[in-house]
């Protein structure tokens, strides 16, 4: 840590709108550049790049083949859609020193279908599924709550192309689970939900997450999975849930991920078309699926974080390090220690001049999973103090230590 590019806060922002928003610039995981614009520092692209892994496991797992498309987007590609006249509020538009005229991509529907109509002729070429991690730009008339509504942000988007809706169907029902694999493993309880599809369809499936925070209202079952967004409700809180004898709850949810039939909404506009096995021309059957990869380090934050102590609790699998060593006047012995843990686990010492309480206090800022202090009342206990995220405290011995 002592030569770590990190440098905490004591004072809360006086701009942070929103807890996410505080703690990651106190805790030194992002630095606000402007309204909606924030920046990843070291500690937050670590946590940024788990959560990228475990999506890009999942997508893998079906079928995804992982490519980048660009930012900047030529106006002709979105006329054929129409989308470049009936959202300029929402694209960023300008002209390059040409006169040419370019935006930068707030969605890749348009890229993708470029790309796949020039390369799928044939049946015999589906299905296929595309996905990227790319920045998108949206010119929101009010950045807020941090990093779940900015005008910069990562996502993760992935497309799929099929021959026809029997297949786009399978395949829809293997995203939703391998959206929940996700969720579960960055440590997010989400509850799939029935909703609008906005600027991309007619109706979508959403992944909420139930948080005071969250700018959605859904409807949902107290017993079963039933669940719909409050802008397409037919249920209202107290109800008898139309799937079960439950009752119907309402609570705010933030939005972290959703799935899209797209069916042939972009491919027809662009002629995007493949021969079938009659040798007949048809319209490729499309689905769209999403995931915020800087709403959910914020909707982490959100979750995890208690104001109330100023401690944070990362979940192990998205955690910027697996343990913190804390050295009180023993850097001998913890070095000793981080040499053998660190062939193992992702590791980071506190090796710098502060006193105990200064390094507790910030090492509860960062929440990390597990701290092992090296001190001379361990020692002289027989090793090495483990505390976990739960408050749990133990003296484990150099061998135990190395297989925690």
């Amino acid at each position: 840590m002592s030569k770590m590019f990190l440098k905490t806060l004591r004072e809360v922002p006086s701009d942070a709108d929103s807890i996410n928003a505080s703690y990651l610039i106190r805790a030194g995981f992002v630095e606000k550049q402007m309204a909606g614009v924030y920046a990843l520092l070291p500690l937050g692209l670590r946590v940024y790049k788990k959560i990228e892994q475990i999506i890009r496991e999942e997508m893998n797992a079906v079928d995804g083949q992982e490519l980048l498309m660009n930012v900047f987007q030529p106006k002709e590609l979105w006329d054929e859609t129409g989308r470049w006249a009936k959202y300029p509020d929402v694209m960023y538009q300008f002209k390059d020193i040409r006169g040419k005229e370019l935006g930068l991509g707030w969605t890749h529907e348009e890229q993708i279908v470029d790309i796949v109509r020039k390369k799928v002729k044939s049946y015999k070429d589906l299905p296929q599924v595309l996905y990227q991690f790319q920045t998108k730009f949206r010119n929101e008339a009010r950045a807020k709550s941090g990093l779940l509504r900015g005008r910069e942000f990562i996502m993760k988007d992935m497309y799929s192309f099929h021959a026809d809706n029997e297949d786009f169907d399978k395949y829809y029902d293997r995203v939703k689970k391998a959206y929940q694999n996700v969720f579960s493993r960055i440590g997010l309880d989400t509850k799939y939900v029935q909703a609008s599809g906005g600027a991309f369809s007619m109706a979508s499936d959403e992944f909420q997450t139930i948080s005071p925070v969250g700018e959605d209202k859904i409807f949902y079952c107290d017993k079963c999975d039933f669940a719909q967004n409050s802008e397409i409700a037919t249920v209202k809180a107290g109800d008898k849930c139309p799937k079960c004898e439950g009752t119907i709850k309402l609570d705010n949810s933030i939005e972290v991920g959703n799935i899209f039939p797209l069916g042939d909404k972009y491919s027809k506009p662009m002629n995007a078309t493949f021969v079938d096995a009659d040798g007949k021309e048809k319209t490729l059957i499309m689905g769209c699926y999403g995931i915020g990869m800087t709403r959910a380090i914020a909707t982490l934050v959100e979750i995890y974080y208690d104001a109330t102590k100023n401690k944070m609790s990362w979940p192990k699998s998205v955690a910027p390090f697996d343990i913190q060593i804390i050295s009180l006047q023993k850097d001998d012995e913890s070095g000793k220690l981080y040499d053998i843990l660190r062939q193992k686990y992702d590791v980071i010492i506190d090796d710098r001049e502060m006193t105990a309480g200064a390094k507790f206090a910030e090492a509860d800022l960062l929440g990390v999973p597990t701290r092992i202090i090296v001190s001379e009342k361990s020692l002289a206990a027989g090793g090495y103090e483990v505390v976990t995220q739960n408050g749990e405290k133990k003296i484990l011995t150099e061998e135990e230590v190395s297989n925690i």
